[in-house]
């Protein structure tokens, strides 16, 4: 490749999109030579490949600010690299707004991969006409699911390419048995969530799902995350008394191991991309329940032949398929196994080939 790749990936928050990013890297380094990540944060440098250059403020303390001041901080490095060298591909996995508008102003090629259907941000008008008619200069748009490549033509006439996400089984396999202290009744139904404690994860709908069963059986929630909704959530807990079933815990770096002791994986979530911790839960053999949101959960679930599907906010749609849950061990064992076998979708190699191939064509 006659050009060097930029990774512009500003704000390192633990999710999804930071794993995609890891896989992404190190398999492009073995077929790219010059490839650098533009970043506020340094905390996860050991995830890539020591080929791979950081480019990033010499100061940790940025770490701390929102992701405006890391977007603008990471614009400038940006300009800073062109400046240096004016043959530059741009793979942009966050902040594409603001990358998009640098990026023709200097006349680089960028590859933008939006994270989250559009959903999050469609509902205000001013805000939906301005992205959409940034969006439209990217040079090439990357999506993780049908419904959200679908999502972009049709509503917002925006031309895309899916291509799911790479799922490293084997390291999913391996991470998942190391030891941990959870200590749990056997006749306790587990359920665990994994994600960042915000609005868009929804975690409140689950807590009152468990709040509206805590009667009915024996079970706990284990919450694995970190956000601004974590205050108002443990007040929820406390409310309603939930202290003894539920519990929040910090994100932490290999969640795998609670997955697997789960009876049960719940994603509460009001709208996603492709959400790589349902992939993640199947890989494991953990039963999946997730809201219908746009996009990705019905997609992964096979409408509900691979798990069940509950109504976006709806905490008694929620209550109830756990409640099915309990009562139908050998129908959801089969949704299990349905699951499993589609997994073949999200195979390593053959994803990450075709993110190589998109990124080769912008080189000339």
């Amino acid at each position: 490749m006659k050009k060097k790749l930029i990774l512009f990936m500003p704000s390192f928050e633990g999710g999804g999109v930071e794993k995609n990013l890891f896989l992404i890297a190190n398999f492009f380094i073995k077929k790219i030579d010059k490839i650098s990540i533009i970043t506020v944060s340094k905390r996860y440098k050991n995830k890539f490949d020591k080929r791979i250059s950081f480019l990033a403020p010499k100061y940790f303390f940025w770490d701390n600010f929102g992701r405006l001041t890391k977007y603008v901080i990471c614009l400038y490095l940006l300009f800073l690299e062109y400046l240096k060298d004016k043959n530059l591909i741009v793979f942009c996995f966050q902040g594409n707004i603001l990358c998009i508008i640098l990026c023709k102003l200097l006349n680089i090629k960028i590859i933008i991969r939006p994270n989250s259907s559009p959903s999050g941000w469609s509902k205000n008008f001013i805000k939906k006409k301005i992205f959409t008619s940034i969006l439209k200069l990217s040079d090439r748009i990357i999506v993780n699911s049908i419904k959200f490549k679908n999502e972009l033509k049709v509503k917002f006439k925006i031309n895309s390419e899916y291509i799911y996400n790479p799922l490293n089984y084997e390291q999913i396999k391996k991470l998942s048995k190391t030891k941990i202290n959870k200590q749990s009744f056997k006749k306790t139904l587990k359920i665990i969530t994994v994600g960042r404690l915000v609005e868009q994860k929804n975690q409140i709908t689950l807590l009152k799902a468990i709040n509206h069963i805590k009667n009915k059986m024996n079970l706990e929630l284990l919450i694995i995350g970190e956000g601004k909704d974590k205050e108002k959530l443990s007040q929820f807990i406390k409310d309603n008394k939930l202290d003894k079933i539920v519990k929040l815990k910090n994100y932490i770096k290999n969640p795998y191991p609670y997955i697997l002791s789960s009876d049960i994986f719940v994603l509460s979530s009001l709208f996603e991309g492709l959400p790589n911790v349902l992939l993640e839960a199947i890989a494991l053999k953990t039963f999946v329940i997730s809201s219908n949101c746009p996009t990705g959960p019905a997609e992964i679930l096979d409408n509900g032949k691979g798990g069940l599907l509950f109504k976006m906010k709806n905490y008694k749609d929620l209550a109830n398929k756990i409640l099915f849950f309990k009562s139908n061990t050998l129908i959801c064992k089969k949704k299990i196994q349905h699951a499993s076998k589609r997994l073949s979708r999200f195979d390593f190699d053959t994803n990450l080939k075709k993110y190589l191939k998109i990124t080769y064509s912008l080189d000339g």
